[in-house]
């Protein structure tokens, strides 16, 4: 798997993840910060001219670097659940196919301590490249669980105790109106075409955020950084009392 940027490549190595880098000859003060991290782990180092980087990260913004990574390690559904710091909180991608989108969710997940994201392996976005600049090097400390079939993995969330709860603008309920204290997985879909039904049927909740614009969606990014986040307020609160 190929990654490139600062961000991406910085975590990557971090999470000892990188087997060889190519970089600018010039190397400013971030570069150089990476190049002093490959040598401390013994990382083959290759100079590369601006054309060589733009063919390496194909056409991606790379900032100057790109790296060669082992593939993320594979987890299971019930790895999330079992490993999870406290009560678990997860999401669920139904079918979600933009790479920015995917990056988007995964720095969200990260930044709201999320124990892991589960997503079907087909019709998916690729972790590298484009995703893995979004997530700001989010993918190379997000655990995935790559299935074949969401509803199935849903049905494995529900007998491990994990409750489901499907983001969906047509839900009668409120996404803050539902307790999310529990172990709990946020299930979203793609833009446009959102849950599919048997997706849909499988949630133990649907919820909407209410909207009170012009506009009556919200990038499924952010929509689930609102439910994450709506997630944290509730377990604080909770804790609180």
């Amino acid at each position: 798997m190929r990654i490139y940027g600062i961000n991406p490549v910085t975590e990557a190595l971090r999470a000892k993840r990188v087997t060889a880098l190519r970089v600018s000859p010039r190397a400013d003060e971030r570069l150089a910060a990476i190049l002093r991290s490959a040598e401390q782990q013994g990382i083959p180092v290759r100079r590369a001219k601006a054309h060589e980087l733009d063919r390496f990260a194909n056409g991606g913004a790379h900032q100057g670097v790109v790296a060669d990574v082992h593939d993320a390690v594979g987890y299971s559904v019930e790895d999330l659940v079992s490993g999870a710091a406290g009560v678990p909180l997860l999401v669920v991608l139904d079918q979600i196919e933009d790479p920015h989108n995917v990056g988007a969710i995964l720095r969200t997940v990260d930044a709201a301590g999320g124990d892991g994201v589960i997503r079907q392996s087909r019709h998916a976005a690729p972790l590298d490249g484009a995703a893995a600049k979004v997530s700001a090097g989010a993918v190379s400390h997000v655990k995935i669980a790559e299935v074949v079939n969401v509803a199935r993995a849903l049905e494995i969330l529900k007998d491990a105790g994990v409750w489901t709860v499907g983001l969906t603008g047509d839900a009668p309920q409120a996404y803050d109106a539902i307790d999310l204290t529990g172990p709990t997985a946020i299930v979203v879909g793609a833009e446009g075409t959102g849950l599919r039904r048997l997706v849909r049927e499988r949630c133990d909740w649907l919820a909407s955020i209410p909207m009170h614009g012009h506009v009556q969606s919200l990038n499924v990014s952010v929509a689930t950084g609102i439910a994450l986040f709506e997630a944290l307020r509730q377990r604080r609160s909770k804790r609180v009392q």
